[in-house]
């Protein structure tokens, strides 16, 4: 995965992260397949399902459970 550095992060636009407060960025399928999975680890039932939502509408081909 890329390392994004604090420059890059906060120059991405606010649809390059899953949440509204900048949690998850999914700009690329490794970024968000890691959102996909420290929001299971973390993430309410509530960021869960939007993270996944997201992930599924940017990247159709990532399999994403429930």
């Amino acid at each position: 995965m890329a390392k994004l550095t604090t420059k890059q992060r906060n120059n991405m636009p606010q649809k390059e992260f899953a949440l509204p407060d900048g949690s998850y960025p999914i700009n690329d399928e490794n970024h968000a397949r890691n959102a996909l999975a420290r929001v299971s680890q973390f993430g309410s039932e509530r960021e869960k399902t939007i993270v996944r939502e997201k992930v599924r509408r940017k990247f159709p081909h990532i399999v994403v459970g429930k």
